[in-house]
């Protein structure tokens, strides 16, 4: 097996680099890391709950990032905002925080078959070890729940459901209010919890309006820096802390806080609404130049989830016959591509993703697929380029598959 260093080597220059893989990873913007580095050692790096000047500075930058990440979401106070250190512990802490402090009033958790892995692990793993019962509400072929087994799946000893705003991996957005108004009354009981990481930013979402009790934000997802996310908590909504430690101004998730990444997420979110329908606008643009040129250009291409404004402005989700994703995401590298594919990597086991075979995909579609996200700072010459480079690479694996 090849080291990550020859790999590295091998790779060589590209003609263009176009970085499409902001699902898993993204780079910082500039002026997110411009205004997070004062506070790394030269001001607020002290503890917010300590009485001296340089706690009183961080206790001040954890309050204001607070403050401006609640006026995003439309939500009414700065104390509804929760950090923590990602996505995936917002996600269990929504899931196993709002299940144990609400235990008293039923056992049933009800969730789409096409939920993120930090959804789909702890309702897999967790939940079941500790009494709920999960039961899991199919999708259609565009990744939209199906509202009738929705339904069916609702009662009165109903106790959280979980749905995500906006699809990771197929950019399905979902009718989340007309959902929320179904359990609210089917399951009175019950507490609604979206995960909103692939709509912050993107796809409009006031937290009011939706009338959501729960929902996580991711940061990196908008370009801000790794190792924080968010989790809302509508004020009155009983959490329960799922780890101990240290208490400071985070009362549902315990430890020092991490102001600098805090400072990052709330300035990622300033640019991300600044200029919000130019940029989704824009987005959106990318993202049909795209989807139609792949499809027009290159037989038996798959789109996967749906078209036009039902679909996020950012989701690019292709299926490509006679192709193995990995294979095509490590043949665009080499041609300064970077993109992911829609199978995901389980203890290193290449396995189809179980979003695409939700959505009624075969294997070998599933493993055909690449995902591929815009953001506001990509141009037509990157996706030209990504036309130009991709077809040329499908041919090519294509000609030695075996298939």
């Amino acid at each position: 097996m090849r080291s990550a260093k020859e790999l590295i080597e091998a790779h060589g220059p590209v003609e263009r680099d176009v970085y499409l893989d902001l699902e898993n990873s993204s780079p910082v913007l500039p002026e997110v890391v411009e205004a997070m580095l004062p506070y790394f050692n030269e001001r607020a790096f002290g503890s917010p709950t300590i009485t001296h000047k340089l706690g009183w500075e961080a206790y001040e930058a954890v309050m204001e990032a607070s403050q401006r990440m609640a006026s995003y979401i439309g939500a009414s106070s700065p104390e509804e905002i929760n950090f923590t250190n990602s996505e995936t512990e917002a996600n269990n802490l929504a899931l196993l925080g709002g299940c144990i402090a609400n235990k008293d009033k039923g056992f049933k958790v009800v969730v789409s078959t096409a939920e993120p892995l930090s959804v789909d692990f702890p309702c897999r793993a967790l939940l079941p070890k500790i009494g709920f019962n999960v039961i899991k509400v199919p999708v259609n072929e565009e990744g939209f729940v199906i509202q009738e087994r929705f339904e069916e799946a609702l009662d009165k000893g109903t106790i959280l459901v979980s749905i995500a705003a906006v699809n990771h991996e197929i950019g399905t957005i979902q009718s989340l209010k007309e959902l929320v108004e179904i359990v609210r009354d089917k399951a009175p009981n019950a507490l609604f919890h979206t995960d909103a990481s692939d709509a912050y930013g993107r796809v409009p979402f006031n937290i009011k309006e939706l009338d959501v009790d729960l929902a996580t934000l991711s940061s990196y997802k908008i370009q801000g820096p790794r190792g924080i996310g968010a989790l809302y908590v509508k004020e009155g909504v009983k959490v329960e802390r799922i780890i101990e430690g240290q208490m400071g101004t985070q009362t549902l998730w315990p430890g020092l806080e991490n102001v600098p990444a805090m400072v990052g997420f709330q300035k990622a979110s300033e640019i991300a609404f600044k200029n919000f329908d130019e940029d989704v606008s824009h987005m959106r643009r990318l993202r049909d130049k795209l989807i139609d040129g792949i499809l027009s250009s290159i037989k038996d291409a798959l789109l996967n989830g749906p078209k036009g404004d039902r679909r996020a402005p950012d989701n690019v989700n292709v299926s490509f016959l006679r192709c193995v994703g990995e294979a095509l995401t490590m043949e665009l590298s080499f041609k300064g591509v970077y993109v992911s594919t829609g199978s995901a990597c389980t203890r290193r086991i290449t396995l189809p993703s179980h979003v695409l075979m939700a959505i009624g995909r075969r294997h070998e579609e599933a493993h055909g697929s690449i995902l591929m996200k815009i953001s506001r700072r990509h141009t037509d010459e990157d996706i030209s380029y990504v036309l130009k480079v991709l077809p040329e690479a499908v041919e090519r694996l294509r000609s030695i598959s075996p298939a």
